[in-house]
């Protein structure tokens, strides 16, 4: 069983940053694939940005260049630095982490707004 927690959500204004956290309760050094989706009210959950075991990162196309994905194996934390926000990406940030079975962080709010 692994305990995930996100944190860093809150209020943001227009074209402004947020870095997102996600601790885990395990290490995540071997873990095969973590990633950051997101959900909007009334809309499905989608895949912002992925970290696989690799090393490699993979990005949802309308995020490409103003997010990062990074992870932090000493700290089991994975990160998703996120540039030049936009109203229509307020949500729900929710971590997910694969490692034989799927688990889920409590999620995070994130609001654009001025």
């Amino acid at each position: 069983q692994v305990q995930l927690v996100e944190s860093g959500g809150g209020l943001v204004q227009p074209g402004g940053s947020r870095r997102l956290s996600c601790a885990a309760s395990r290490s995540i050094v071997s873990i095969y694939f973590m990633g950051w989706y997101r959900q909007a009210p009334g809309k499905q959950r989608d895949l912002v940005a992925a970290f696989y075991r690799d090393g490699t990162t993979d990005y949802a196309d309308s995020v490409k260049g103003r997010f990062t994905i990074s992870r932090d194996n000493a700290k089991n934390t994975l990160y998703l630095q996120m540039n030049n926000l936009d109203p229509e990406e307020t949500a729900v940030y929710y971590c997910q982490l694969v490692s034989g079975n799927v688990y889920w962080g409590q999620g995070t709010q994130v609001t654009v707004s001025s």
